[in-house]
């Protein structure tokens, strides 16, 4: 078997993000389908534009084709995209570039045997995937709370919100100083207080703070939030620093979690070594696909951390996860948002089968899902139409 073509597309399903899928064609008829989409600041364009690339080789050094590869050599090719970033960095927007493809070619290899991915990973520990959610309306308590209570009355056991984002929203990726008002921070406050109350003691609460914090800002944030009991407190300072992570970790008893903006099992195993995080969270849509996470997983399982999946995307993102969280022992919850359930369903073609806080995986071959391409198409990136002139 052979690679014939390589399709990118960029969907603009609302104004929020991109969202980046891929097609990977073969000359045996089948195609396999994956995302990278990334996380704003022109990356989609980038990753698009990258695919494109890929269809030829280049008369510059390390640039080999993907089209005319066997799509069966997935570890092969992973290691040859991988590398062939390296003086670029070989983290960030190049494994957010391996994570579609691979994702894929996995499908392929599943469509090709009849088997779901799951099963070409050593087979399921579970038979369905545990979820969690996200509050919305962060900036209206009364709001917020309804939304948590009616996402509990639908069987979600644990929830998660940024409950500094009415103040430190406009701030996300745009760090500077590190600082929270003492007005946002009583808002966060009351708001996570009215949240707890509202759903009690059995409901699971997670934080995300998105980076957003200074290092004795977030450890005062994790110490005012502790008495919510809170799963984790996530990512409470920018991801670069594990001195920084280490000093957090030694001023509060909160439970943390990071890994949406670490990318490789090198870039896990200090913080794993150093014992300083209680949950890892890799997104499969920036690490390099379900061959990058099973490892991430399997490096965590040695050290006994468990695995959440961290989701800001699409639907592929979710379900990729989910397969390689099938057969992973160490696997805790997957993220997705019921308020984006919606848009995940409009580009597949069949709705993911969520029920009672779980998502069921379907038993046919490779992701076991289609991309609605109809839809897609429909709602390409306008921005992507006009690098193309059209």
């Amino acid at each position: 078997m052979k690679i014939t073509d390589i399709r990118a597309w960029l969907a603009r399903v609302d104004a929020s993000r991109t969202w980046v899928f891929v097609e990977v064609d073969t000359d045996e008829g089948i195609t396999g389908i994956g995302e990278s989409t990334n996380a704003g600041g022109g990356g989609a364009y980038l990753i698009g534009r990258t695919y494109e690339m890929f269809k030829s080789d280049l008369t510059s050094d390390f640039s080999d084709a993907i089209v005319g590869q066997d799509p069966n050599d997935i570890e092969r090719i992973w290691q040859q995209v991988y590398r062939r970033f390296t003086a670029l960095g070989s983290r960030g927007f190049p494994t957010a570039v391996i994570a579609g493809l691979d994702m894929a070619l996995w499908d392929i290899k599943g469509k090709a045997l009849g088997r779901p991915v799951y099963d070409l990973l050593g087979g399921p520990v579970r038979d369905r995937i545990l979820l969690y959610t996200h509050v919305a309306y962060l900036d209206d308590i009364e709001r917020a709370v309804e939304d948590a209570r009616s996402q509990v009355a639908e069987g979600y056991t644990a929830l998660k919100l940024d409950p500094f984002s009415p103040e430190m929203g406009k701030k996300h990726r745009r760090y500077i100083d590190g600082k929270i008002s003492k007005a946002g921070a009583n808002h966060a406050e009351k708001l996570m207080g009215a949240i707890r109350d509202a759903v009690g003691p059995d409901i699971e609460l997670m934080i995300d703070a998105h980076g957003n914090f200074d290092v004795p800002t977030a450890i005062e944030m994790c110490n005012r939030m502790f008495q919510f009991k809170l799963t984790w407190f996530e990512e409470p300072c920018q991801p670069e620093s594990v001195d920084a992570l280490r000093q957090v970790h030694e001023y509060t008893q909160m439970p943390l979690c990071v890994g949406e903006r670490k990318y490789t099992r090198y870039d896990f195993l200090p913080i794993l070594k150093e014992g300083i995080v209680n949950f890892l969270m890799p997104d499969i849509c920036w690490s390099g696909g379900i061959t990058e996470i099973r490892k991430i997983a399997v490096l965590a399982e040695t050290f006994y951390v468990p695995v959440s999946p961290h989701d800001a995307s699409g639907p592929l993102n979710i379900v990729g996860g989910a397969q390689a969280m099938m057969n992973t022992p160490n696997f805790y919850r997957l993220e997705m948002s019921k308020h984006s359930l919606e848009n995940y369903n409009k580009v597949l073609k069949a709705p993911l089968d969520i029920r009672d806080g779980y998502l069921h995986l379907s038993k046919k071959p490779g992701l076991g899902v289609e991309l609605n391409l109809d839809f897609i198409k429909s709602h390409s990136d306008p921005d992507w139409e006009r690098m193309h002139g059209r």
